[in-house]
């Protein structure tokens, strides 16, 4: 079976342990930069699997020197899950606009390497006696832990959160304030402390008052969370500039829901009779707010289009609501691809020269977490001096992409970043030369290609390709046709043989049916004379076959033909006048079929031998 995690409680003593370890290595070092939190208000917003903290500090120097940074302190628990801090400053004793501050990671001299510090550099430099007003905003993922970790389809989620209810600080702090925004819903237990208030969904801690360096209370608040932990494991976001009008946007997503796992099976029965009863903490659809312009919107998967999404758009925005094919629970996941176009006016301006891309870094999901992100950046086949500028720190190289009519490939620009929140969906920039003249590759590419097929096909049609008559394989090809066309004639001149047989043994059923001789000899004798017709029709086509070089082939089987054709003429000659003398002599029915059965055998037989014959024949030609 495996461990079970630490009790909350539990853990956030151990955290207190660290923490005050570090305070005794510290508090020294850190209380000669001469600088007093007279007051800091902390804002903890816990509606979201994203946690933002706002903290607001009014900061003295105390001391006789100038000081140019603040130092920022964190638990190393807490800064590997940091996705995002920033700054804002301004100085007076009242506070007026801010201006944001550099913030960089630093390693202060005799600090345990159990804590974190950045350091917000001031671009003024805080004099003796004066005061800073400093706004520090943090953004942590992955801060709020399940608990229990496994739900059924039925249960609420709950989530852990873990934190200090004192500012952790190198300076002494005067008085401070801690509030933390709570989603709704019940809360099952929380920390309490003197000064300690829940109202509603806004859970309060303090004022306290005179709190030395580095002072750390653990707190914790186990609380009903619902909202949906939409979690990216991967999104690529594919960025394709076109010259001739167009940005096309293409977005790869992996998500998976990050929170509580789906204990025992799910009935899709429960859910869609009861979903926020039987699915409440599931989420069925997120929301991709896009520029206002977007056009040529589509969302697929790898099955195809999916057709329960819903679209809003108007002057201000493009609203594209995204529901996958099934709902997401705890540690589930599903992949989809979100694309569309952008008009090139709105987001490539000219400058100095130079073109460049002006557009957003993150993804248009809100409340995404995206644990790695990378955009490629297409820019147009015979683009050089290539520059990117983001605001924050990413991994970057480049590669080639190739498209259609492309030659030498259009050069990509790839930024990859981890742990990318809404706060990082901010504007940057890919600077690039590209000469107008290169629009004219393609279209040219294509009216040469075309002007090559007309000419190809001209030449074509006035080109004589055949074989010269006086090849000896021109020749051959002549003689076979010949062959083939008498073969044709002497194939038709058979089945009307084979046709006067039947009309010979249709008078020999008319006279047994009738009595009628005279018919009958009548009959006989037409097909006599047209015999001795058809016959001098063939001879000339015998002689024809006979003397080509191609026919040796098939000539065995052509004078076989004859003969048996012959022989069963001659048969059904001798059988139809015997059955005629027959019926002159009146002779008994039973009679006459004896006189005839030897010859009705000889004759089927020789019938079934020229039929097989004249098929041998049509088989080969």
């Amino acid at each position: 079976m495996a461990t079970q995690p630490p009790p909350p409680r539990r853990v956030a003593a151990l955290l207190l342990v660290l923490v005050a370890f570090a305070s005794a290595s510290a508090s020294d070092s850190a209380a000669r930069a001469d600088l007093v939190v007279t007051r800091a208000d902390r804002r903890v917003d816990l509606t979201s699997h994203i946690v933002r903290v706002l903290t607001s500090l009014k900061v003295e120097n105390i001391g006789p020197e100038a000081v140019s940074q603040v130092l920022l302190a964190f638990p190393n628990v807490q800064a590997k899950n940091l996705a995002a801090i920033r700054a804002f400053g301004t100085e007076g004793k009242v506070k007026g606009p801010s201006t944001a501050l550099p913030i960089e990671v630093v390693q202060p001299s005799g600090v345990p390497p159990e804590l974190t510090f950045f350091s917000a550099s001031l671009s003024k430099a805080l004099e003796k006696g004066k005061t800073l007003h400093l706004d520090v905003l943090t953004v942590f993922t992955h801060s709020l832990q399940p608990f229990p970790e496994e739900i059924t389809q039925a249960e609420s989620q709950l989530v852990v959160y873990q934190d200090s209810a004192h500012y952790l600080s190198p300076y002494p702090v005067k008085v401070q304030t801690l509030s933390i925004r709570l989603p709704g819903g019940r809360v099952e237990s929380y920390t309490k402390y003197p000064n300690t208030k829940l109202a509603e969904s806004e859970l309060k801690y303090g004022p306290f008052e005179d709190r030395p360096p580095f002072s750390y209370s653990p707190m914790v608040v186990h609380f009903e969370n619902n909202n949906p932990f939409a979690v990216a494991k991967e999104v690529i976001r594919e960025i394709e500039i076109s010259h001739w009008g167009n940005v096309q946007i293409t977005e790869h997503y992996n998500i998976a829901h990050g929170g509580a796992k789906l204990k025992g099976e799910f009935s899709r029965i429960d859910y869609q009779s009861r979903p926020y009863v039987r699915g409440v903490s599931s989420f069925r659809h997120l929301i991709a707010r896009l520029p206002p312009r977007a056009h040529s919107i589509y969302y697929r998967d790898e099955i195809g289009n999916i057709s329960t999404s819903h679209l809003w758009s108007d002057s201000k925005k493009t609203q594209l609501e995204v529901e996958p094919r099934f709902p997401l629970f705890g540690g589930w996941q599903t992949t989809f691809t979100i694309g569309y176009g952008l008009p090139l006016q709105d987001f490539v301006f000219n400058s100095d020269g130079k073109r460049f891309l002006n557009i957003t870094f993150g993804s248009p999901v809100e409340e995404i977490l995206i644990e790695n992100l990378i955009v490629k950046v297409a820019l147009p086949e015979g683009s050089k001096d290539i520059e990117v500028s983001v605001p924050f720190p990413v991994k970057q190289w480049q590669e080639v992409k190739y498209s259609h009519l492309d030659i030498s490939g259009r050069p990509v620009v790839v930024l990859e970043k981890p742990d990318v929140i809404p706060e990082h969906n901010l504007y940057f920039q890919v600077h690039y030369r590209f000469n107008n003249i290169s629009l004219l590759r393609e279209p040219m590419m294509l009216i040469t290609g075309f002007f090559l097929l007309f000419i190809a096909c001209i030449v074509y049609m006035r080109t004589d390709l055949s074989i010269s008559k006086n090849s000896p394989s021109y020749l051959a090809k002549v003689q076979w046709d010949e062959v083939q066309n008498i073969i044709q004639q002497i194939q038709a001149i058979f089945e009307q043989c084979l046709a006067l047989h039947d009309k010979l043994e249709a008078s020999l059923r008319d006279l047994s049916r009738s009595g009628d001789v005279q018919s009958c000899k009548a009959a006989r004798k037409a097909a006599d004379a047209q015999f001795k017709e058809l016959a001098k029709e063939l001879k000339p086509l015998l002689t024809s076959l006979h003397s080509s070089p191609q026919s040796f082939q098939i000539w065995p089987k052509v004078e076989d033909l004859v003969a048996k054709e012959r022989e069963l003429q001659e048969k059904l000659m001798a059988r139809h006048s015997t059955v005629v003398d027959s019926f002159e002599k009146k002779l008994r029915g039973q009679d006459v079929e004896n006189r005839i059965a030897t010859q009705q055998q000889k004759v089927a037989a020789l019938r079934q031998e020229v039929e097989s014959l004249l098929e041998y024949i049509s088989e080969i030609i």
